[in-house]
Order: structure tokens, then sequence, then C-alpha cells
């Protein structure tokens, strides 16, 4: 499963909020850069993002002289940040809900960038899409649980165990496709066997 730190770019550049809009469009220009994230002050700080756009809308579009404007004017801050371990479907997710168009990698220190188009090129580049992964760990883990109850016992804990690990997927796909399984693989499988069930009754 393709992640945030897997796709991100590493070339990335800092400004100071102090610098002038002037100085962030050269460093643009420079690496040909649409983004630039806001140093923090100190490490207790957040960092912010300064933007193409917010350059456009902010500074041009008022016909503000961009040698007179700072970057703490127009920035983001705090801005969204992603862990670098979040797999890129919940990145997707992220971007979605926030209307974002590109956001800092950070784990402790700036590791990257991360843009909608590194996560549409991650997306293509991927052999197999998620849900199908989902699907194959699925029918392992079914083929696990029923292997594990044939060998401990149809109500034994470990049998019980597996059982919980094969409805947790099923309704991690469930929710991916926003719609709910006629049957679990476990209904299904206490129909073959209904004492199966009381051994998932637990004590609370």
């Amino acid at each position: 499963m393709l992640t945030a730190a897997d796709v991100m770019t590493k070339d990335v550049a800092m400004i100071r909020g102090s610098a002038t809009v002037k100085e962030a469009i050269n460093l643009m220009k420079a690496r040909d850069w649409r983004a630039l994230i806001v140093d923090r002050r100190h490490s207790q700080d957040a960092y912010g993002i300064v933007t193409d756009s917010d350059i456009v809308y902010k500074v041009v579009a008022y016909g503000k002289d961009p040698n007179k404007v700072r970057v703490y004017e127009i920035m983001t801050k705090p801005c969204i940040v992603v862990n670098p371990g979040l797999a890129l479907e919940y990145v997707a997710r992220l971007f979605a809900d926030h209307r974002l168009h590109r956001a800092p990698v950070i784990s402790g220190e700036l590791l990257g960038i991360i843009s909608i188009t590194d996560i549409l090129a991650g997306s293509i580049s991927l052999e197999k899409p998620h849900a199908i992964l989902l699907e194959q760990e699925l029918q392992d883990e079914i083929r696990k649980a029923r292997q594990v109850c044939a060998e401990k016992g149809i109500n034994s804990a470990e049998c019980a165990a597996a059982w919980d690990v094969v409805e947790e997927i099923q309704a991690e796909i469930s929710h991916q496709r926003a719609m709910k399984p006629l049957k679990t693989a476990f209904e299904e499988y206490c129909e073959e066997y209904p004492e199966a069930e009381e051994a998932r009754v637990y004590d609370l």
C-alpha cells in the first residue's frame, strides 16, 4: 500500500514568515515550485504554507507591492500536515474533506510536500487497487479462521478471535463501498456450525 512518503516531493523549500512576497516569488520561480512551507519561529510553533494562489489572490489581484507585503500576511497557518505513513487513500480523503491542493509531510520535522498531482500519479502507478488487496486479505483470513476453528475447536477463544479479525476487515471493505454485506463471513460460517456463535459472546 502506498503512503504519503512514497509519493511526496522531497525537494521542498522553506521561507521565513518575515520574508517579502517578492522573495517568495523569486524562490518559486527559481525552482518551479507552486508552494513554500513557512518555517516555524520556534520548536513549539506551527508550520505555515504560502502558495502561488495566495500571491495571485491576495497580492496581485489587489495591486499590492510584493516588496512591501510579508509572507506572514498571506500565508495559511497553522496548515494541515500529513503523516508520512498515512495511506494514500486517506491522504486523498483528507484533501477532499478540507479542499486542499497540497500539504507538508511532517514527522517531527519537515520531510517533503504532497500535492494532488502526487496523489494522482501514485494512484495510477498502483498495481492493484487497495480494495482488491483488502479482498485478498479477507479471503486469507477466512481460510485461516476456518483452519484455527478446525484445530482448536469451534467454541475456543482462538476461533472467536480469528473471526474478530475477519469481521474487522469486512467492516473496512463495507466502509469503503458505503454498503453493508448481506451476510458476514462469520454469519455464513454459523449456518454451517450454529454452535460457533456462542463462542463470540464475551463477558463485559
